[in-house]
Parts: C-alpha cells; structure tokens; sequence
C-alpha cells in the first residue's frame, strides 16, 4: 500500500507543478520548470523500481506487462509533449502552426490524467496480484 501513497503524493506534486508553471507564464522561470521535471523523473524512476522489484519477486502475467506497457507509452508521450511544449514556447520553433501548437498544449494537458488511471491500474495490478 505504501507504493500507491508514494505514487499518489508524487502525482500531487507533478501536477501542482504543472498548475503553477501554466500559470506562470512565458517564458517559463526555470526553478519551477526544473521541479517540474525533476518530479516528473523521480516519479517515474519509482515507478520502475517499483516494476522491476515486482519482477524480481514473481515473473510479470502478460496481462501486467501489456498494462505496464501502455503506461510506460503514456508516459513516453507526456515527456514528448512537455519537451515539445518548451521548446516551442521558447520560439525556437517558429514555424510550427499554431493548431499543431494547441494540440500538443492540449495532450500535455489532458493525458496526465490517462497516465494517473493507467499508474493506478498499473500498482494494482502489480501490487494487489498476491493479495
């Protein structure tokens, strides 16, 4: 139970991060831009220990790899979209429409919330399987 307490405070953190850098506005300061990466990082580092721990102790059911799979993809594509966020509201990437801009900014901004049901169902299915 402790890993979904971890998970869960790590999420809270992320995304009052995430609220706090939209908020702040362009250019982006870089202290709060730098947290919110480095909570970002950690969360996902425990995620795979947490993973990988559970491995170790019984091999992973198809069903829980096919799970961590679309989590880690979520994941991957939310680090896309943050890193293309940046560099785009910096301007160093002037010619990108402003539609392919709003799309971006709008799945950076929605699909956190996919990645928390997917981590959920992720520890439960990793964590709960013995119980």
């Amino acid at each position: 139970m402790n890993s979904f307490l971890t998970t869960g405070l790590f999420f809270l953190f992320l995304f009052l991060s995430g609220f706090w850098l939209s908020r702040s506005g362009k250019p982006y300061g870089a202290g709060i831009f730098n947290i919110h990466k480095l909570i970002g990082l950690a969360l996902g580092v425990f995620l795979i220990v947490t993973v990988y721990r559970t491995h170790q102790t019984a091999p992973l059911e198809s069903t829980q790899i096919a799970v961590v799979a679309v989590t880690v993809t979520i994941f991957i594509g939310l680090i896309a979209a943050g890193g293309l966020l940046s560099v785009v509201d910096a301007g160093n990437l002037p010619d990108l429409s402003r539609a392919l801009h709003k799309t971006i900014e709008t799945v950076h901004h929605w699909v956190p919330y996919l990645a928390v049901f997917a981590t959920a169902a992720t520890l439960y299915l990793l964590l709960i399987r013995g119980v």
